[in-house]
């Protein structure tokens, strides 16, 4: 069961994550004043990929609440940092953005971890 919240909690960080780079990234930059605070929200309310987005910080905001019922913190911090590890590859595929060399370490150090605390 812990496996499956894990994989619960890194697939919709990963989609949601991805979904909201990406709608921001269409939106244009955005103030955060007063009048940019509404507008923000605005556009939030207008751009269903987006509301995907928050959609999955929420699938993954309870299944992290029920692995950490079941298991220690310091298991789950960890393995569901494998999130880093897979947004960092879908960036560059789906979001064609450039990884460089440090990036990539980054994220296999990453990934090194994660095996760690999981086996």
């Amino acid at each position: 069961m812990k496996w499956i919240l894990v994989a619960a909690i890194v697939v919709a960080t990963v989609a949601s994550d991805l979904l909201q780079s990406h709608e921001m990234k269409r939106a244009g930059e955005q103030s955060v004043g007063a009048g940019g605070f509404a507008r923000l929200l605005h556009t939030i309310a207008r751009r269903r990929l987006l509301i995907l987005g928050v959609a999955g910080n929420a699938v993954s905001f309870f299944a992290f609440m029920a692995l950490v019922q079941r298991e220690p913190l310091s298991f789950a911090v960890p393995a569901s940092a494998a999130s880093y590890v897979l947004e960092t590859l879908l960036a560059g595929f789906v979001l064609h953005e450039r990884i460089g060399t440090r990036r990539a370490a980054g994220a296999l150090i990453v990934l090194a971890g994660v095996i760690l605390v999981g086996g």
